[in-house]
């Protein structure tokens, strides 16, 4: 068995179906992890991975290496892109490694089961982009325990690593100085 067929049965297995996604996803993980210098056949504990998207092939990248945003190892920035960035903490090698179809108006003409053959065998250089590129990580962004704790003035609830937002000495989380992404229902009194 390939490398390639190991790891995509891994994470077809992680994400439980497959789809043209998790093929791309195993792809450019190979990829990223051979450029960087690190073996996907061992434990990963020197690699902290940004991802552009959060479709199938997250799941794909996740299952491989192991990185996780639990972790702190795995992070989402969301451009939409079908690429991500491997950043080797050991050496501080780092590369993008992106998906450009040239071919995608034939691909959409294909079946599902046929695609998914396709984009297992073409080429490496015709269907990635791999890019040598710098990248600064916060030290609150990095794995480990929280760096820096706060407490909201508003809501009470705690903010770790550095999130918070100071306004004239008052600490508030992104919420309650109006960065939310949700609204609270207020409970409706019996």
């Amino acid at each position: 068995m390939s490398d390639y067929d190991i790891l995509f049965n891994k994470a077809k297995e992680f994400h439980g179906h497959v789809c043209p996604g998790i093929v791309l996803g195993t792809r450019l993980t190979l990829a990223g992890l051979r450029e960087v210098g690190i073996n996907p056949h061992e434990p990963i504990h020197n690699l902290i991975v940004f991802m552009e998207i959060d479709r199938c092939g997250t799941d794909a990248v996740q299952a491989i290496t192991g990185c996780s945003l639990g972790h702190r190892s795995l992070k989402h920035k969301d451009f939409g892109k079908f690429a991500a960035t491997f950043v080797n903490t050991t050496t501080g090698k780092t590369i993008r490694v992106s998906v450009h179809e040239k071919n995608r108006a034939e691909h959409d003409k294909i079946d599902r089961k046929e695609l998914i053959t396709v984009l297992s065998c073409i080429p490496e250089e015709e269907i990635l982009k791999i890019e040598q590129v710098r990248l600064a990580i916060p030290r609150e962004d990095l794995p480990g325990l929280p760096v820096g704790n706060a407490v909201c003035s508003v809501c009470g609830e705690q903010i770790s690593d550095n999130r918070q937002i100071v306004r004239d000495g008052a600490v508030f989380c992104r919420n309650c100085a109006g960065e939310s992404y949700y609204t609270v229902i207020p409970r409706k009194s019996a």
